[in-house]
């Protein structure tokens, strides 16, 4: 049996984020592996550079240094919206969801330029919905939807590609708390689905920081003293 240590699915070296020339650092030398498979919860007071980390990992911004590698190739070298449409999927505390459009419509919109046909996003969109416990609920605008309601549609839309991995950034934020179990539920139920899926939550929430394999503490743009930048054991 080998030892080799697996090769992390999303590695960050070095990577800083500069503001106002330089002024202000939202991350300054941050170093990280997450391996496939892995949920890490993300924590850290307030402008610790945590949401900005979310945002490199998501294409969504560059760092001004330092690189990012997902499976071996760093993110510079991809097409950030091919990336994001294949390999990503975003949660974010407000849920984005545009208004005009239907719970179902709004799950469909993210598989459109994907490949596939209007009956397989239509399918795809109801089978999401149900994933997330919304039968019955996909003719609805997100007006008539419970916040929590409003945040799983939006947990839908954002496996509509079956990514790779699942940002969330205070998906919780906003929920009472029955949202919140229903919330942590339906992570656990895609991860038992989908083991090879990698979860990072940004959160301030103590039970959904519980609920991560690992928790990873951020302070002034890095990883805290104390905690670790790789996992003791990578799931397999």
């Amino acid at each position: 049996m080998s030892n080799q240590q697996p090769q992390p699915r999303i590695q960050l070296t070095d990577v800083s984020k500069f503001y106002d020339d330089g002024e202000v650092r939202a991350l300054d030398g941050l170093t990280l592996s997450i391996f496939a498979g892995e949920s890490v919860a993300v924590t850290g007071p307030s402008g610790c550079g945590k949401s900005t980390m979310l945002h490199l990992l998501g294409a969504l911004d560059r760092p001004s240094s330092g690189t990012i590698h997902f499976d071996g190739v760093d993110l510079r070298r991809l097409n950030a919206v091919q990336y994001r449409r294949s390999r990503v999927g975003l949660v974010f505390q407000l849920h984005n969801l545009l208004p005009q459009l239907t719970a179902q419509e709004n799950v469909e919109i993210a598989m459109m330029g994907a490949g596939h046909s209007a009956r397989q996003r239509q399918e795809r969109a109801r089978q999401l919905l149900a994933d997330v416990r919304l039968s019955g609920r996909e003719g609805r605008q997100p007006t008539r939807l419970s916040g929590g309601e409003r945040q799983r549609v939006a947990i839908a839309r954002a496996l509509a590609n079956e990514p790779d991995i699942l940002l969330a950034d205070e998906p919780t934020g906003n929920l009472d708390q029955d949202s919140v179990d229903q919330v942590l539920s339906l992570f656990a139920g895609l991860r038992d689905r989908r083991p090879d899926l990698t979860v990072v939550t940004v959160t301030h929430d103590a039970r959904v920081a519980a609920a991560a394999d690992r928790m990873v503490h951020l302070r002034d743009g890095r990883v805290a003293g104390g905690a670790s930048p790789v996992p003791v054991a990578p799931r397999e």
